[in-house]
């Protein structure tokens, strides 16, 4: 009988542990702490878990893993299988999906972003460019359009802004350097140590990121229309480590891009946005308004010149420059 049971919790334990080991985790980096810019990865990561019944789980860290300018490469050598990065960090490790952070694009909504940008991510010059990372394009994180918070005296018109260090990355520092600002591109986990030193006297984020990183805590200002673009922060999985994954689990994790997407967007418009406003009047932050003629001098003066120098610059790269700046402009004029 003794023997009997020994053999039997053997087995059972053999069972358990083999159950275990048959159970799929992965690590994903993304950086800073939960806040809306994550939301969809979070949301992500319960329908995962529910989907597969607890078989397939994401791990989430915030910065434990890698910093957020070395989340594509720690993709590409599988050291974590899902990561969140800004295209604008290092935009010669992804050049495709750069175009969509150029000036005055034009894009009216997230829900827009969400749909231009995944099928950017589906064109095969994009599928390619971070196939070299062995990465896989999965979802993207849409923003809204930028704009600034500064210390110092608010500018009243664009000439206000010769000489002001701006913390600005992509085409949205393209766009400033037009109107005489000094662009200077750092991580968002960067920003408010360089408003403190005074290395930066404005900083260019949407919303979410200015009440994430406290540039509203020592801000005295705020552009409500400036909008010169925003930046694309897809997030991506280790193409092996997808490729290795069931049939099963493949299903759970794809099948849940939507609805974590879905409720980002929803997330964003209905929180984030709704609590913009009552924290620049907490605060006392003033609120600066160009006119349109301002506006559309700012938009003639940085569009096309960016857009021209990124399609010449891509096309000496070898990337089909032309072709994937009409596909973005094309989508955008149609109302897509």
């Amino acid at each position: 009988m003794h023997k009997f049971l020994s053999r039997t919790a053997l087995a059972t334990l053999a069972l358990t542990i083999g159950t275990e080991a048959m159970a799929t985790e992965w690590n994903v980096s993304l950086w800073g702490k939960r806040r809306a810019f994550t939301e969809h990865v979070e949301k992500l990561a319960e329908l995962v878990e529910e989907r597969s019944g607890g078989d397939f789980t994401l791990n989430i860290s915030y910065g434990g893993l890698s910093t957020n300018r070395e989340n594509l490469d720690g993709i590409s050598i599988g050291a974590f299988e899902m990561a969140q990065f800004c295209a604008g960090y290092h935009p010669d490790k992804n050049p495709s999906i750069t175009v969509l952070e150029l000036p005055f694009l034009g894009v009216q909504s997230l829900e827009q972003e969400v749909k231009i940008s995944q099928a950017l991510y589906e064109h095969p010059a994009a599928v390619e460019d971070l196939a070299r990372w062995n990465a896989t394009l999965l979802m993207p994180s849409p923003l809204p359009q930028y704009n600034l918070v500064g210390m110092g005296d608010a500018p009243q018109t664009l000439d206000d802004f010769e000489g002001l260090s701006v913390r600005a990355t992509g085409g949205i520092g393209a766009a400033m350097e037009t109107i005489g600002a000094v662009p200077t591109s750092m991580s968002a986990t960067e920003v408010r140590q360089a408003m403190d030193s005074g290395v930066v006297s404005a900083v260019s984020f949407a919303p979410h990121a200015h009440m994430a990183f406290g540039t509203i805590e020592i801000g005295e200002w705020w552009t409500t229309n400036l909008n010169p673009g925003t930046v694309n922060c897809p997030v991506v999985v280790n193409s092996d480590a997808l490729a290795d994954l069931s049939d099963e689990n493949r299903e759970a994790l794809m099948g849940s891009v939507d609805d974590a997407l879905d409720h980002y967007v929803t997330f964003y418009n209905e929180k984030t946005m709704a609590a913009w406003g009552p924290a620049l009047d907490e605060r006392g932050i003033e609120r600066v308004t160009f006119g349109d003629e301002e506006i559309n001098a700012f938009r003639e003066a940085a569009a096309d010149p960016a857009a021209a120098a990124w399609i010449e610059e891509n096309t000496e790269r070898g990337l089909p420059a032309q072709e994937l700046y009409d596909f973005v402009t094309g989508m955008i004029a149609e109302g897509n």
